[in-house]
């Protein structure tokens, strides 16, 4: 199997704007032609952030790899900082959703299930999907190179936690209270740390430490459940 085979090709075009472009975008989509060359833009920004990082990457490129005009990118994106600030919402939006269909495939029954499936779905992104693993879900700030940090920072554990609580509950049948939303937070924040370790000792994901990350949320979330 090739490299090419493992990596994930362009969204196919969907009859209306997914959720992400309402507050992502400067203007969103409202023709699939218009959709259509926004997700071309997004996949070449993903492409070209693997490539050359977050400091060299540019809107000119950009435009080039995707084969659109520059002035088609500023139809839909302020500038190089609003194209990864919509790349990352896309990706959040794209793994609530992957991991939704995994939870509901697996019959996924408590947290500490929906936990371990979320790790096995991170992993698996982040192994096939282009970009993701330079920037996954949290745009950087604009003086860093988000080639430097390939995990979440605070801020995009939170929105991973929330995205993870409404999918949990959706396929779990739950309401949502403070103590679950807290576990879910807490659990989010723990596997950022053992993952990055996993992905620091090896750019694929260290096998050994993707299992010890799914064996503390089994202990912390089990042990909290019960």
């Amino acid at each position: 199997m090739t490299g090419s085979d493992l990596t994930e090709k362009p969204v196919p075009a969907r009859t209306s704007a997914p959720r992400w472009t309402a507050s992502a975008l400067r203007r969103r989509p409202a023709q699939r032609r218009s959709l259509e060359r926004v997700e071309r833009l997004l996949h070449a920004c993903a492409e070209l952030l693997d490539e050359v990082g977050y400091f060299r990457l540019t809107t000119t490129e950009v435009a080039r790899r995707a084969d659109l005009p520059i002035g088609t990118l500023y139809q839909f994106f302020t500038d190089k900082n609003g194209l990864v600030r919509a790349l990352a919402a896309r990706n959040l939006e794209l793994y609530g959703d992957r991991l939704q269909e995994s939870l509901r495939a697996a019959g996924a029954g408590d947290w500490t299930e929906v936990a371990v499936l979320a790790v096995d779905e991170y992993v698996r992104m982040r192994r096939t999907v282009p970009g993701f693993g330079v920037l996954d879900f949290d745009p950087p700030e604009p003086e860093e190179d988000a080639s430097c940090r390939p995990l979440p920072r605070p801020g995009g554990n939170a929105l991973v936690a929330e995205r993870l609580l409404e999918v949990g509950t959706a396929v779990l049948g739950e309401d949502r209270d403070p103590a679950t939303d807290r576990r879910v937070l807490v659990a989010v924040e723990a596997a950022d740390a053992v993952l990055a370790l996993a992905f620091r000792t090896d750019p694929g994901g260290a096998p050994e430490l993707v299992a010890e990350c799914k064996d503390l949320l089994r202990a912390y979330l089990g042990g909290a459940a019960g």
